[in-house]
């Protein structure tokens, strides 16, 4: 009889047994978590410091209404908010025009202006907490936003901690929020760094995402090649612009997505934060700090199954487990019925209580990097940087990531991916609880979190009382001013500001560098 052949989910086939002559020959005992090239961490203490950031992904309906979620999550115990925006506001449109309708505040907070942002952060001291902000092609005005409201509290820039995701790239290879060309998104993104290294030193001006290609179908070793080539392009376009690898590199993040393979996501996360340092090495940085890959991870959306979603509790947990033990800065658990809606209050905490159980009850944060060492995690762990660096050689080959996604090859690579894994399914190679095994006939109904349609009319008439209230003189002038930066080499930052401070709207802003810009088709 045959013995039977197991896999990870990226197809590296898995021995029987480990033993020590299974150790890479790139295993160093001697490493420390802390030091180059951080594979074991990028604290020397991690949890025992203080545990990673909790945070909850929310936002929803309109500003008032994501706020009371807010101060609810703050007074359960959330350490970090991460606010996600609805679609008009991703892709630049104010809730009334024409292509908003049917999606304002469905999955994010519709953000048009700085009177929603007021709303949005009522009674919350921005200097106070970190925010996480899932915003890319419109990351710009929304950071924008976030300063001159962080300015109208007396908060001091320089303090001010937090992540826009600002990660373009993946957009055109996975996920389809943009506006612009790639050149001036890479211009808008360079902007960033530079204007945030000056006036905001502890703010990330980017969380470099494998999160959304993971959940368009790639595997885990794709997640991490193609993640990391984006991260390159961004550095290499910062150093064209003159700008010092050891500043800005070291307000670099990544986001992951932690799925349900445990040990092949522990070793992902391990082999990432080596690769990186060494990338980061090659590149011209000396600075450790600019060296380390901190990254957020919020565990797998696409893992979620409609059917049976109470085992959905079980799925995150073993998620949280993956995230932690790979070493992650800052962790979102998404609630069990998130496959059927946004979250309910009840699942949002209960997604919460089980990173608190992880970090307080499981002993797994007392110990840094406690699976280093093992014979399969070390093995694992290699052959994940073997066959990420082999496909990243092939993305330099096409000239760098932003060629690759010209050509379709990144994206390719994913639907070919997502196709094999959906064939597995179907032909119950992968066993999926509830969904091609285990089925029952009669399934509990879970209550559905539902947006009211009518809200679009509430954020219309706000919007019609903004434009009643201010100087169109003063808009035409700072949206004028903002069209010249746009046609020149200056970076636009200080004038979105302006432009936030005086009323300007996101679409208004987002339409005057559409008409320097142009949209990508």
């Amino acid at each position: 009889m045959s013995e039977k052949k197991c896999f990870t989910d990226s197809g590296i086939e898995i021995k029987r047994l480990y033993k020590k002559e299974n150790l890479p020959a790139s295993y160093n005992e001697q490493e420390e978590p802390g030091e180059f090239p951080f594979t074991r961490g990028v604290q020397p203490d991690m949890y025992r410091g203080k545990p990673w950031t909790m945070r909850q992904y929310a936002g929803f309906s309109t500003a008032e209404e994501s706020n009371k979620r807010y101060h609810y999550l703050l007074s359960q115990g959330v350490t970090g908010l991460s606010v996600a925006f609805d679609l008009p506001t991703q892709i630049g449109y104010d809730s009334d025009h024409e292509l908003a309708e049917g999606e304002v505040g469905k999955v994010g907070v519709a953000i048009d202006s700085i009177e929603d942002m007021q709303e949005l952060f009522k009674g919350i001291k921005l200097d106070e907490v970190s925010t996480s902000m899932t915003i890319n092609a419109t990351g710009f005005i929304l950071l924008s936003l976030y300063v001159a409201l962080a300015k109208q509290q007396g908060a001091d820039l320089k303090k001010l901690t937090g992540t826009i995701q600002n990660d373009i790239l993946k957009e055109y290879a996975a996920r389809g929020t943009y506006i612009y060309p790639p050149k001036p998104s890479m211009r808008i993104i360079t902007d960033i760094f530079e204007w945030c290294g000056a006036e905001l030193p502890k703010w990330n001006t980017i969380s470099i995402s494998g999160y959304h290609i993971r959940e368009a179908g790639s595997t885990a070793v794709q997640e991490v090649a193609f993640t990391l080539s984006n991260g390159k392009a961004y550095v290499q376009a910062a150093l064209e612009r003159g700008l010092d690898i050891n500043q800005f590199g070291r307000r670099l993040s990544f986001f992951f997505n932690a799925h349900n393979n445990l040990f092949e996501e522990v070793a992902k996360f391990r082999a990432a934060r080596r690769m990186w340092a060494k990338i980061m090495k090659s590149l011209g940085a000396t600075d450790p700090k600019a060296m380390m890959l901190r990254f957020h991870t919020q565990t797998g959306g696409s893992t979620l199954t409609a059917q049976q979603p109470l085992n959905n509790i079980s799925r995150v947990t073993v998620q949280t487990l993956a995230a932690v033990l790979g070493g992650t800065q800052s962790l979102h658990t998404n609630g069990y019925d998130e496959a059927l809606g946004l979250p309910t209050e009840e699942a949002a905490r209960i997604a919460l209580r089980t990173q608190q159980i992880v970090a307080f009850e499981s002993g797994v944060a007392e110990t840094v990097d406690p699976l280093a060492g093992s014979y399969f995690i070390e093995s694992l762990t290699a052959e994940i940087e073997k066959q990420a660096l082999a496909l990243m050689a092939r993305i330099d080959g096409m000239g760098g990531s932003v060629s690759a996604i010209e050509a379709g090859f990144i994206q390719d690579e994913i639907a070919r991916s997502a196709f094999d894994y959906q064939r597995q399914i179907e032909r119950e190679e992968k066993i999926i609880v509830g969904v091609n095994r285990f089925q029952v006939n009669n399934e509990a109904k879970i209550p559905v979190f539902r947006i009211d349609d009518s809200l679009r009319q509430v954020q219309t008439a706000k919007l019609a009382s903004l434009r009643n209230r201010r100087d169109p003189a003063i808009i035409d002038r700072v949206l004028q001013t903002l069209n010249d930066r746009a046609s020149s080499d200056e970076n636009i930052m200080p004038v979105v500001i302006e432009a936030v401070e005086n009323k300007c709207t996101l679409g208004e802003i987002a339409d005057e560098l559409r008409s320097v810009y142009g949209e990508h088709r």
